[in-house]
């Protein structure tokens, strides 16, 4: 099997800073959810489900994606005769 495009899951976003501001949304309404319960009661707890939302299902999920993003068309799943490597793009060598 030869190829670049890993099997898994891709959680990655189309640029860096669209996936930060998803993160920024994501963990803003999750912390806000908690934090205005004493002010606006219950009612807070709507903004969890957004904060899930934006995060696409997890904290670690964002995470993941991040570190996806950050290094597409940087880092390329290689793999020849069942053995797969990390290889730079644009360069032969691994």
């Amino acid at each position: 099997m030869t190829g670049t495009k890993a099997d898994g899951p891709d959680f990655a976003s189309a640029s860096l800073p669209r996936h930060l501001a998803r993160g920024a949304v994501g963990f803003g309404a999750l912390v806000g959810s908690v934090a205005l319960i004493p002010v606006v009661g219950p009612v807070s707890l709507l903004l969890l489900p957004v904060g899930l939302l934006a995060l696409r299902g997890c904290p670690m999920c964002w995470a993941i994606g991040l570190a996806q993003t950050v290094s597409r068309g940087r880092l390329q799943r290689s793999c020849e005769n069942g053995q797969c490597s990390l290889v730079v793009a644009g360069r032969g060598d691994t």
